[in-house]
C-alpha cells in the first residue's frame, strides 16, 4: 500500500455525535456542512477527533456541542466506519477510524461553530431528497440511528426545522 507524504502514518480514531428529535411530526437528525478538509462543503454528522483520556463517545457528546451548540448526552454506540481516502494517485490519503454514537438531545438549536459552516435539523424520510451534498453512509446512520432512538424515551427540542 502506498502511503501519501502527508497522510498521517497511523488510523485516526474519530467521533460522530448523531442525535435524533421529533419536529414538526418527522424524525429528524443534525447535520453539518463542513468548513474544512478533507470534506469541506459536504455534509454529515458533527464529529472530530477523540482526545487522550476521552471515550469515543464523550468525544462525540462534545464535538457536538462545538460544531453546533447543542447538548446532548452520549448512548448506545451505533457502528464503527472505515474510511481511507485515496488521492488521485492511489495512494492512501489517510486513514480514519469512525465510531458513531447516538446522542440524546438535551437543549439547544443547532448553530454553526468551530469547523462547520452550516447546522439544521434533517428530516430522516427526506434526508436524501434534500439536495445535500451528503458524505458516504450519512443517510444509513441517519435511518440506523432513528430506529435505536425510537427505542429510548425521547426529548423534542423547541427550535424549527430551518
Amino acid at each position: 500500500m502506498t502511503l501519501s507524504p502527508a497522510a498521517p502514518r497511523r488510523p485516526v480514531l474519530g467521533a460522530l455525535g448523531v442525535v435524533c428529535a421529533e419536529i414538526d411530526g418527522d424524525d429528524c437528525v443534525i447535520l453539518v456542512k463542513r468548513k474544512n478538509p478533507p470534506n469541506a462543503g459536504t455534509w454529515g454528522f458533527p464529529g472530530g477527533h477523540v482526545e487522550l483520556g476521552e471515550t469515543a463517545a464523550e468525544a462525540a457528546a462534545r464535538e457536538l456541542l462545538e460544531e453546533t451548540g447543542v447538548r446532548a448526552a452520549p448512548g448506545a454506540q451505533l457502528m464503527t466506519l472505515d474510511v481511507i481516502p485515496r488521492n488521485a494517485d492511489g495512494s492512501v490519503g489517510g486513514q480514519y477510524f469512525l465510531v458513531a454514537t447516538l446522542c440524546h438531545y438535551i437543549s439547544g438549536t443547532p448553530q454553526p461553530d468551530d469547523d462547520a459552516l452550516e447546522a439544521l435539523w434533517v428530516p430522516v424520510a427526506r434526508i436524501e431528497e434534500l439536495g445535500l451534498d451528503l458524505l458516504d453512509r450519512v443517510a444509513e446512520l441517519a435511518r440506523l440511528a432513528q430506529a435505536c432512538w425510537r427505542e429510548t424515551p425521547r426529548r423534542v427540542p423547541t427550535a424549527p426545522i430551518t
